[in-house]
């Protein structure tokens, strides 16, 4: 999978929270949650397209997802995973162990999840 780039999680949100939707809407939407103009939004829009992550459909330049939220979280966890903590997960687990701003609750999550695997 290529990368997404931050530009282009920004219209990714748009696309998955609104479902399919058209270009004209999404970069009216963008202006207003982004600040974004026509073009800017349009150009990213291309990208997607191009990387396979979007399909554009006529009429309309509507546009509807190709990959979901969680395939690109999973994608892009590996990928923090892999680059900063060398691919260990529990290296990942004991960075977030090691945060101090972890609240009781949060650190109580995690022994949830830990315990239900």
């Amino acid at each position: 999978m290529q990368k997404l780039f931050d530009s282009e999680i920004k219209v990714m949100e748009l696309i998955w929270d609104k479902g399919p939707i058209g270009a004209k809407e999404l970069s009216l939407i963008a202006y207003d949650t982004i600040g974004w103009n026509k073009n800017t939004t349009y150009t990213v829009i291309k990208k997607l397209v191009s990387k396979g992550f979007v399909r554009r459909d006529d009429p309309g330049f509507v546009c509807t997802a190709l990959i979901s939220r969680e395939e690109v979280c999973k994608k892009e966890t590996e990928s923090l995973i892999e680059k900063f903590f060398k691919g260990s997960k529990s290296a990942l687990f004991s960075a977030l162990l090691d945060d101090e701003s972890l609240t009781a609750e949060e650190l109580s999550s995690l022994r949830e999840m830990i315990e239900k695997r």
